[in-house]
């Protein structure tokens, strides 16, 4: 693969930061001040819309969309978003003003890969204009939602309509008021083998039974605006022409589903870690303890070294990733993607832990957006798959692979 960028990337590349630096870091506090005051839960910063409609005056939308959905999309590949997504997940809340965050962006590759021609006009748009937000409904909690095919929520056919019951946690997204569109998987062929027993069905947020038990806390946050919750599903009737693809297809939607968020989950957490960094060379600089500056001190030397090497290492396997995605798809790239999961989430802890501990006291609070960047990162390696699951699937394949 050649790691050079091409004059269109580059192109971009320096627009997305001349935008970061223009409206995304000026904003930062303005936008956490907001999102974090009890008075305003569930209301997204009021100056959010205007910064989407500048960055889609700019062409600066919608970039993650891959090339092969065609009119979608704005014709990148994998390769070519990958630097972009790492510049905007240096504040991961400008991911939205580019209209490139989860889940939407599943849900977008989702009804662009799969949906109908009605369901692309009443839903795919409205999403791809960034008019509404939406939801997947996936984990459960009275099952290992890690292995996909546990999942129990009941979809039954019942006439010209299916009826959805069961219940679901950790749903993001949900609580935010734009929220329109759930995306579910549940079982609804319970006798066919076990990868033909799910289906993905469309909810509409306001259809009747769509229960908020509870709001959850990730780290003592609600994450205002979107939020997580526990959704109960009771005897929700939505019309088939909802149900995407067709029965028994849900796992391999959600396969399909789940292999570019991975990597763009991957992409963003470098861009995390790079700029904890950034913020920790610069503290270190700064600070004078027993006599000389902290940037003198060899153990501070040696964390930063570590951490550049990390980041650079995390970022090469990230490019080949999705150069792999880019050449033979996600399915045959999927030994490659475990991996990138399994090493990005795990390296951007650490950096942000060192950086932490460079900061003293400062570093665990909200002065600097390092912590952030550690608890986001925690959480990310139980989402979209946790780390032993990616570890025992890649160790599979490359058994298998050896012993061929």
């Amino acid at each position: 693969m050649d790691f050079e960028y091409s004059e269109k990337v580059q192109n971009l590349l320096a627009r997305v930061e001349r935008f970061m630096d223009e409206h995304i870091y000026p904003n930062e506090e303005a936008e956490h001040v907001w999102v974090t005051d009890p008075a305003n839960q569930w209301t997204h910063w009021p100056g959010l819309d205007d910064l989407k409609e500048k960055a889609r005056a700019q062409g600066l939308w919608n970039l993650f969309l891959p090339k092969e959905y065609g009119e979608f999309s704005p014709g990148l590949t994998n390769l070519e978003y990958a630097p972009l997504a790492e510049t905007m997940g240096r504040v991961p809340w400008s991911l939205e003003v580019f209209n490139c965050s989860a889940p939407d962006t599943g849900n977008m590759e989702v009804l662009a890969k799969y949906g109908t021609p009605a369901q692309h006009e009443r839903w795919l748009r409205p999403l791809l204009n960034g008019e509404i937000r939406s939801a997947y409904l996936m984990t459960e909690p009275d099952v290992a939602s890690s292995d996909a095919t546990n999942i129990a929520t009941e979809i039954r056919a019942d006439g010209d309509a299916y009826v959805i019951n069961g219940r679901k946690w950790w749903i993001s997204g949900i609580m935010d008021p734009r929220c329109e569109l759930l995306l579910l998987m549940g079982k609804s062929n319970p006798e066919n083998p076990r990868h033909q027993q799910h289906s993905t069905i469309i909810i509409p947020r306001d259809t009747p039974g769509v229960v908020i038990e509870r709001n959850q806390t990730v780290f003592g946050s609600f994450n205002s605006p979107g939020g997580e919750a526990v959704v109960r599903l009771d005897n929700v009737r939505v019309p088939k022409e909802n149900l995407i693809l067709g029965e028994g297809r849900g796992f391999e939607i959600a396969q399909g589903r789940l292999g570019p968020g991975r990597i763009h989950h991957c992409m963003r957490s470098i861009g995390q870690a790079q700029r904890a960094l950034e913020i920790m060379a610069r503290r270190v600089e700064n600070r004078v303890a027993f006599g000389k500056k902290l940037s003198e001190q060899s153990a501070i030397r040696q964390d930063i070294a570590r951490s550049w090497c990390e980041i650079e290492q995390a970022r090469l396997l990230t490019l080949k990733a999705a150069d792999r995605m880019d050449k033979v798809g996600n399915k045959a790239a999927r030994d490659i993607i475990a991996a990138i999961k399994i090493v990005a989430p795990q390296m951007a802890q650490n950096v942000t832990d060192r950086a932490i501990q460079a900061h003293g006291g400062m570093g665990v609070s909200d002065d600097t957006p390092i912590a952030h960047f550690f608890t986001l990162n925690r959480f990310l390696r139980i989402a979209d798959g946790p780390d032993a699951v990616h570890m025992s699937q890649l160790a599979k394949l490359k058994i298998k692979e050896y012993n061929a």
